[in-house]
């Protein structure tokens, strides 16, 4: 067994260790809007459920030499966003999105998704997602290193669920009709694969 001290690794040497151990990661598709009306769109996979009581999701923003993405400064700039649950219909598409645009400028245009009204939040959502939540941001947490910040952790409470009735079975969800993508390392993505049950002990 190797044993690594994180101190005396590179930023991307842990990095590297992560991205290709905790796995699969599911990708939050995410829609902000700026304070100028321009509907922003980009790909998460530090992403996860937060809270259920009431439900929440986080996704985590790294910054890019110190700087906030976009995202997430139109997160806190307006308080809401909308989360996408990526698919093996939309993921090309939504790749697409992860191209690096100035702040006028929309990663929807890159694409051939389509853009709905929320019905909550202010921020438009992608017609062609088959899960998808309005959130309010509910809390952000500042990350770093002890010299700078490098991370916005984004806590997002969902006012709303959107969920498309061929996934939706009494109350449940039908994850081989959602056909949820997950992410692994590098360029590489991962389907559902095999499943198998183990009882959890009483």
């Amino acid at each position: 067994m190797l044993s690594f001290d994180p101190k005396d690794n590179t930023e991307r040497e842990n990095y590297k260790l992560m991205i290709g151990t905790v796995i699969p990661r599911p990708i939050a598709f995410i829609t902000s809007k700026s304070k100028d009306g321009i509907v922003n769109a980009a790909p998460f996979s530090y992403f996860n459920i937060a809270a259920i009581d009431p439900p929440m999701l986080s996704v985590s923003i790294q910054r890019k030499n110190g700087e906030q993405k976009d995202t997430a400064k139109n997160i806190l700039d307006t308080g809401e966003f909308v989360i996408h649950i990526v698919d093996a219909d939309n993921v090309a598409e939504i790749n697409k999105t992860a191209a690096t645009l100035p702040p006028d400028e929309s990663e929807i245009d890159l694409t051939d998704l389509d853009v709905v009204a929320s019905q909550i939040v202010q921020t438009p959502a992608i017609k062609q997602a088959k899960a998808r939540y309005e959130c309010s941001l509910e809390k952000t947490v500042e990350l770093g290193n002890g010299q700078h910040i490098t991370t916005d952790l984004i806590i997002g409470k969902i006012e709303r669920f959107h969920i498309a009735e061929e996934i939706y079975e009494a109350g449940k969800i039908n994850y081989e009709n959602l056909r949820a993508v997950s992410r692994l390392a590098g360029h590489d993505y991962a389907n559902i694969g095999d499943i198998f049950t183990i009882k959890r002990p009483k």
